[in-house]
């Protein structure tokens, strides 16, 4: 879960996190990819606290699906409980943070931090400066994501910033691949991972991410941007309709089934 590797990134280097949804498992995991030592995952999990409504604290982080009114109500409920100097940051991947921000009294104080998935693996963070975001808060949470050893890369706040403004619309050309027949699956993958030199193909990558979170990604770009070359694959929007959402569905364009 993206909200819970950010919650362990967290906590291994800045300090005591408090966690409102899932389980506490990542540590394990870092333990078991041997990126972390056994007394280290175990301390950071014991700095987690999980909590079933928004607290005070220093630098509030969501991280819901993509769905900008889900996520209002979310910063509407931060903004009311996280204390009067708290920063509040999103992890949206797309959602321009300007949008977020115009729902809440401080609009200086929130900022777009956008983790790549799975966040433990790798080391980037996307800062996304909304349009009143004040200097202050990009610094901080520039220096609380390097606490967390990650590298920072500063977007501006246009849709899908730049990561998902080049990586989903590849993704969803890869779909258009697939339903116009160019290629089947595994030539399309085999193509970019031998040809391009990526690491996994765009098909298992869409997996990978969700698909239903690629389709919102790619309606949020068509949407904000008014370009039909952002158009969503009906193929893609076939599949999340069939409930096929990749990995963690079990099905996607591949099979996990037990």
């Amino acid at each position: 879960m993206m909200e819970q590797g950010i919650a362990d990134r967290r906590t291994y280097g800045a300090g005591d996190t408090i966690f409102r949804e899932g389980d506490r498992g990542e540590g394990i995991f870092l333990v078991e990819k041997g990126s972390v030592e056994a007394g280290a995952a175990e301390a950071a999990v014991g700095r987690i606290t999980p909590a079933n409504q928004p607290v005070e604290a220093d630098l509030a982080i969501e991280a819901a699906t993509e769905d900008v009114a889900l996520k209002e109500r979310i910063f509407q409920s931060l903004d009311e409980a996280a204390g009067e100097g708290a920063i509040l940051a999103s992890n949206t991947s797309s959602i321009p943070i300007t949008r977020l921000a115009a729902v809440t009294s401080r609009p200086e104080r929130v900022v777009g931090m956008h983790f790549m998935n799975p966040v433990p693996l790798m080391p980037l963070v996307e800062l996304i400066r909304g349009i009143d975001t004040a200097d202050e808060t990009a610094a901080y949470v520039r220096a609380a994501a390097e606490r967390m050893g990650k590298t920072v890369a500063e977007a501006h706040d246009h849709p899908g910033f730049i990561s998902n403004r080049i990586l989903v619309p590849m993704i969803n050309e890869a779909v258009y691949c697939l339903m116009e027949g160019v290629g089947d699956r595994d030539s399309i993958d085999t193509v970019m991972r031998l040809g391009m030199n990526h690491p996994m193909g765009p098909l298992r990558l869409a997996d990978l991410i969700g698909l239903d979170t690629c389709l919102a990604i790619m309606e949020v770009l068509h949407h904000g941007l008014g370009d039909d070359k952002y158009r969503p694959c009906p193929l893609l929007r076939s599949y999340v309709q069939a409930g096929r959402l990749g990995r963690k569905s079990g099905r996607g364009f591949y099979d996990y089934g037990n």
